[in-house]
């Protein structure tokens, strides 16, 4: 165990002792590698605190970041940042004070980094304007103006009938394979705000370069700034990539921006969250999930939204990622509790060939009725109530067991049906922002 005299800890940092002390050097106390199981280090003989990071340095000279995210008695432990390879026992842990920070800045625009903000995209370096905390800071409920404006997001269904508006946060609830990464491109494209930010969490690595390519496109990323960190991260890296997406919205949100925040997905932040947790013998509770992941989940959303009255906003989509098309998964069922509104994506649609593949039935925007004037308010539920009522009825149309003239509302959605179905499908290269939107609404209902 050795000692280091870090150096300076200046008069101005110590304000109520300021008259009695102008110099104390910070000891910091080195420790050891004592176990590892798993993704987790244990150290002994050091003191740091959670969220600081520790740098542990083997005898062949190879260096390692780790975190710490827990600690029991005189043990740390320690998550990894990187690969463990070359790590022994009694390997020298040095707490290094600091917590992590996100670099944020215009620089960022048109790249791609990764969960520690490093470039991903050989472009080379690009220009901080400032260091940022990566768990943000608490915003005040009563100080968050209201969400009084629609964002325009380029896709029909969405502009006219679940209407977003600047500062709401949607849960995008899908399965595998319905086009969820297509919508989110669209949005990314398509969208009215200043400033897009995408967090790929946990996703394929042939998926992340697919979305920035071929999705998103070189347009789309101009004005884009893309955070990935693919499934074969670290946990802690797919945690952190989360963070630095909501904190670089934040940032611009500062400045004023208007930013639309697309986070794929919120179920892979959760089940890094979970290794982490079950790693330190965090008890589980929820088909696996221990408790304190459904206290991330919060914390993380309430990020996004609107400021105070001189700040810009903050529109969020957060994915969720419903295992064998349940949408009662906990995570799922939490994440609509803290969410403004949810959009369900159906497999039958998708397998019918119906794209956006959006159940306007099972979807909500809790916000529409603060951002949309009544005559579109009416004309919203009108289309909904003839969609669900063919819907209701369609088994018994299909057969022929309806006879026409039985009911005038149920004849009335059927010859509405197919103009509504045409009228939910976009092309994923078609822009219809929100005046075109409202128009062919309109036109829809004659």
């Amino acid at each position: 165990m050795a000692i280091v005299d870090r150096s300076a800890l200046w008069l101005q940092q110590l304000k109520p002792y300021s008259k009695r002390l102008t110099y104390i050097p910070e000891l910091v106390v080195e420790g050891k590698l004592f176990r590892m199981v798993g993704l987790t280090l244990e150290a002994v003989g050091c003191r740091a605190a959670i969220g600081s990071r520790c740098r542990v340095e083997t005898k062949a000279g190879k260096t390692i970041e780790a975190e710490v995210v827990g600690f029991s008695g005189d043990r740390l432990f320690l998550m990894p940042t990187g690969e463990l390879h070359g790590l022994e026992p009694d390997c020298r842990v040095i707490p290094l004070g600091k917590a992590s920070l996100a670099r944020v800045g215009y620089g960022l625009l048109g790249r791609v980094v990764d969960g520690a903000g490093n470039p991903l995209d050989d472009k080379g370096p690009f220009k901080i304007d400032a260091q940022i905390s990566l768990n943000g800071e608490p915003i005040n409920p009563l100080s968050r103006k209201p969400i009084r404006e629609p964002l325009d997001v380029g896709v029909r269904a969405l502009n006219s009938i679940l209407s977003v508006g600047r500062g709401q946060r949607i849960g995008l609830f899908a399965g595998t394979g319905v086009g969820k990464s297509i919508l989110l491109g669209m949005m990314t494209k398509f969208t009215n705000a200043d400033i897009v930010v995408v967090g790929l969490i946990g996703e394929r690595g042939r998926e992340v370069n697919e979305f920035v390519q071929k999705i998103l496109g070189e347009e789309g990323l101009k004005r884009a700034v893309v955070v990935a960190t693919p499934a074969d991260c670290p946990p802690l890296m797919r945690v952190h990539g989360a963070l630095l997406a909501t904190s670089i919205a934040e940032y611009f949100r500062d400045q004023g921006r208007d930013v639309l925040l697309l986070m794929d997905s919120l179920t892979r932040f959760a089940q890094a969250h979970r290794e982490i947790a079950l790693a330190i013998n965090e008890p589980p509770a929820t088909k696996g999930y221990p408790p304190s992941v459904f206290a991330k989940l919060p914390h993380l959303v309430e990020r996004a939204g609107n400021a105070n009255q001189n700040s810009g906003s903050i529109t969020a989509f957060y994915t969720v990622l419903a295992e064998g098309d349940d949408n009662n998964d906990p995570i799922a069922d939490a994440a609509r509790g803290v969410l403004d509104g949810h959009i369900i994506l159906s497999r039958n649609l998708a397998e019918a060939g119906h794209f956006p593949a959006i159940d306007i039935e099972a979807s909500v925007s809790r916000v529409m009725p603060d951002i949309a004037d009544v005559n579109h308010l009416q004309m919203a539920r009108e289309v909904r109530r003839l969609y669900s009522l063919y819907q209701q009825n369609q088994d018994l149309i299909s057969v022929g067991a309806y006879q026409p003239g039985s009911d005038p509302r149920i004849d009335e959605a059927i010859k509405k049906n197919a103009d509504i179905v045409n009228f939910l499908q976009q092309d994923m290269n078609e822009q219809v922002d929100m005046a075109r939107s409202l128009q062919e609404l309109a036109l829809l209902l004659g």
